[in-house]
């Protein structure tokens, strides 16, 4: 179940609490709006994001959404997903020691003027039509579930069939299958819910 507020990730993610209070602590010494976005806490300025806070297995750390626009004088930012991820980046803390807070809140402040500027790092629109096997034969096997997928933009059915391949076992290509089916039933696209 996914947090209602910043109080309630932080008690999910006990492990890193020290770490993710400190960077909470300095984001809220900026004007930035605290709010609960993909389950997590997500900061923004006039209703645009601008960084997050994060707890994963190995890490605490924040992510700014136009990261790749940072000058990052301190060489502390990273791609997470070389080759997939265009603006996003993220900075990284294994232990509550190696965040400086004047250094993370330059970064903070820096990013709230690029996107006050209204500074974006424009992604290029993907041209190809990507196919998934596993949808195809379902679409060519169910004419209502083809129906409905067809009302899609071409995008829209592109984030469907990429969705499937990026799973690399055939149990998940299937289980992803099984999830989206509804989905396009009734009409909702793969990320509509993630947009409001």
């Amino acid at each position: 179940m996914k947090p209602k507020n910043v109080d309630e990730y932080i008690q999910k993610h006990l492990q890193w609490e020290n770490e993710l209070m400190l960077l909470r602590s300095i984001i809220n010494e900026t004007e930035l709006e605290e709010n609960i976005k993909w389950g997590a806490p997500t900061y923004t300025v006039n209703n645009k994001n601008v960084v997050g806070i994060g707890a994963f297995k190995a890490y605490a750390g924040l992510w700014f959404f136009n990261g790749a626009l940072l000058k990052d004088e301190a060489k502390m930012l990273i791609n997470a997903q070389e080759g997939k991820t265009v603006a996003m980046r993220q900075w990284r803390f294994n232990t509550i020691d190696e965040i400086r807070p004047k250094l993370v809140k330059s970064y903070i402040e820096e990013a709230i003027e690029n996107q006050k500027e209204g500074r974006e790092v424009s992604i290029a629109k993907k041209q190809k039509n990507i196919i998934s096997d596993e949808l195809s034969v379902m679409l060519k096997n169910d004419a209502a579930l083809k129906n409905s997928f067809d009302v899609f933009t071409k995008a829209k059915q592109n984030e469907f069939h990429e969705y499937i391949n990026e799973a690399k076992r055939k149990a998940t290509k299937q289980n992803r299958l099984q999830k989206i089916i509804p989905m396009i039933k009734s009409g909702e696209g793969l990320y509509d819910r993630y947009k409001k």
